[in-house]
């Protein structure tokens, strides 16, 4: 497609106005489905430094598996714009530290340490079934990914309702390790593939070692 970035921005605007439109029903047990997931085909990550993300307009709120991989000793970070067009930071997280809101109305901690992380969930407005994920738009976790020492574990959160045919990726798109929904886990093997969560914390432990 030669036109990928207006469509992008159309299926963007589609997507995030669909999530949006989701009952309370619904996302409260779409959330609680996801926070089982995570925690439940993750054990890997109590050995990780694992950085989050603060949810907006919609997305699954991953607080609860902050405060479960806390109480593990887990070290915990949300990410920072430091500037346009650069990578992310991230800032050490835990549930009492001081918080400010930054350019876009998220949650940053206030001056905390800035670690590097080694395993990193990240909010999705679409997918597809090769792994990649539609964004907002402005490329800061591919940015972020790419200036990485090394790969970190990435783990792409959406709803099923945002799975799309295509994203239409590019050059620059990095596809994601494993995607999480309210329906499975997934894990990519050229393709995306569901899992049980006794096969994902078998999986993923053994993509770390």
């Amino acid at each position: 497609m030669n036109d990928w970035q207006n469509w992008r921005k159309q299926q963007r605007a589609e997507l995030i106005a669909q999530r949006m439109q989701i009952s309370s029903s619904d996302r409260i047990l779409w959330n609680q489905a996801i926070t089982h997931f995570l925690i439940q085909g993750f054990p890997i990550l109590q050995q990780h430094i694992v950085g989050f993300y603060s949810a907006y307009k919609g997305e699954y709120d991953p607080m609860p598996v902050m405060e479960h991989l806390n109480v593990c000793g887990t070290i915990l970070a949300l990410p920072e714009v430091i500037e346009p067009g650069q990578p992310l930071i991230y800032r050490k997280w835990w549930p009492q530290v001081s918080i400010k809101k930054d350019r876009y109305g998220l949650s940053v901690p206030c001056n905390t340490e800035v670690v590097l992380i080694s395993a990193v969930m990240i909010p999705m407005v679409g997918f597809d079934d090769q792994g990649y994920r539609l964004g907002y738009g402005s490329g800061y976790f591919d940015r972020t990914l790419a200036a990485m020492p090394t790969h970190p574990l990435t783990i792409g959160i959406a709803f099923e309702q945002q799975r799309i045919a295509t994203t239409y990726p590019q050059s620059h798109d990095i596809p994601m390790d494993f995607i999480v929904t309210e329906r499975s886990i997934y894990a990519l093997n050229q393709r995306l593939h569901p899992l049980s969560i006794e096969n994902c914390a078998r999986v993923s432990t053994q993509s770390q070692s």
